[in-house]
């Protein structure tokens, strides 16, 4: 408004003054002979009008409007230049010495009749000073005002930002307990504090699961540690001279030591495959027979009442990271002896349907939907207290998890309670 009030408020005036005058010129073309029209025209038009006939004039309405230029003046020698020069119509832009004010003319040959139609291009009146004085006091209230509703709204805005700020400053210190909410209705906020919400019960999950698994790979360690020490005790004091004794106190020796190793493999293994640092080496196999060569791994738990199923014995090829498949069919064999039910019966299902899924069953006690999603995180047991696995180590569903993520196969668990178990996976074949 200050840039176009006093900056272009004149070019504005000229523009509409000289619009004006040109729709003023054609009414004034077809009334030139009526005086009483003439007049009414030029005042309410504010437009000076002049008419010169060959002899004298025959009409001006100088006494109606303060824009017409001063009788007697040089500047009135455009008069003569155009009644002589035979043109139709001519336009001039004069200064009149009256007030010193820019004034556009427009001059018409009608019928030996001279028109001379002139008004004021700059605004005279005293109420354009008056708008501009009002303008400056407009301005500063205006500003004023912004300055006022501005405080308020980042008093609005910032009060949240600077509590979230707060909070999110202790989450970082380890505190868990920090509440986001913070009652706003500006919806960016609402959703940046959702979005903190979320990463808090991610980041509480985090710290909950790792402080378990802390204490499930110290259970694990210290276990083997101190029967591995026990059994080298007993036989540097009491069976080194029975050899049948000793042998069974090294063989003891030798499974702890065993069990270590896989514990270790295993933490390694979900290490790597989270890391993404094991790149796969895709290639077909024939998935069956791998299968098949997994399960003769078990006929050593045969002999305790375990049972292996195998319901396809088809030809099925795959393409995928042959040594990881294995890894997570053999993690998978584990996990379901480990929660089969008093049968010990395992059943491996191959479903060869434009993919292949494979479904490995136990017929335990089945699990809870709560516990579902959850199932797959490390060292999670359906009840917190834990326990020692017949094989395994209680990682295997988390490496089978990322192994099949980094696949980018489906995978998933079908369970309901009593009812057994069912973990598959999916691999699209090639076409």
């Amino acid at each position: 408004m200050w840039s176009f009030q006093v900056l272009f408020f004149n070019k504005y005036y000229e523009y509409q003054k000289t619009k004006e005058l040109n729709e003023t010129v054609s009414l004034i073309k077809e009334n030139y002979n009526n005086k009483t029209e003439l007049d009414s025209i030029s005042h309410d038009s504010g437009v000076c009008i002049e008419i010169y006939n060959s002899q004298d004039i025959a009409y001006t309405s100088s006494g109606f409007n303060r824009g017409c230029l001063v009788e007697g003046s040089n500047v009135l020698n455009y008069k003569l230049d155009f009644i002589y020069s035979g043109l139709e119509s001519a336009t001039y832009t004069l200064v009149n010495p009256r007030f010193d004010n820019k004034t556009l003319i427009k001059a018409i040959n009608i019928n030996g009749y001279y028109l001379f139609i002139s008004a004021s291009l700059e605004p005279l009146d005293s109420a354009v000073v008056i708008l501009k004085s009002q303008l400056v006091y407009i301005t500063i209230i205006v500003l004023i005002l912004s300055f006022i509703v501005a405080y308020f709204i980042s008093k609005k805005i910032s009060k949240p930002i600077i509590k979230i700020n707060d909070q999110t400053n202790k989450l970082a210190k380890g505190n868990f307990d920090v509440v986001f909410y913070e009652k706003t209705d500006i919806k960016e906020i609402s959703e940046l504090e959702n979005t903190l919400d979320y990463m808090k019960e991610e980041l509480s999950k985090t710290e909950e699961l790792r402080m378990e698994l802390l204490s499930n790979v110290s259970h694990d360690l210290k276990t083997p540690l101190t029967m591995i020490k026990a059994y080298a005790e007993m036989v540097r004091d009491l069976t080194y001279k029975n050899k049948d004794k000793r042998n069974q106190n090294l063989n003891t020796i030798i499974e702890e030591v065993d069990r270590l190793n896989l514990l270790v493999n295993d933490i390694l293994d979900l290490s790597v495959a989270e890391s993404k640092l094991n790149k796969l080496n895709i290639e077909e196999f024939d998935i069956n027979k791998m299968i098949q060569t997994i399960i003769k791994r078990y006929d050593i738990l045969k002999g305790d009442g375990y049972s292996f199923e195998l319901n396809n014995t088809n030809e099925c090829l795959v393409s995928a990271d042959k040594k990881q498949i294995e890894q997570v069919i053999y993690n998978l064999i584990n996990n379901a002896i480990n929660y089969t039910g008093d049968d010990k019966k395992v059943i491996i299902s191959i479903i060869d349907n434009g993919f292949v899924r494979i479904e490995i069953t136990d017929t335990g006690k089945g699990i809870s939907k709560k516990d579902i999603n959850v199932i797959w995180d490390r060292y999670y047991h359906t009840t917190k207290t834990y326990k020692r696995n017949v094989v395994g180590t209680g990682l295997g569903l988390s490496i089978v998890k990322r192994i099949l993520i980094n696949h980018g196969f489906k995978y998933g668990v079908l369970s309901a309670k009593g009812k057994g178990t069912t973990f598959y996976f999916e691999i699209l074949k090639e076409k």
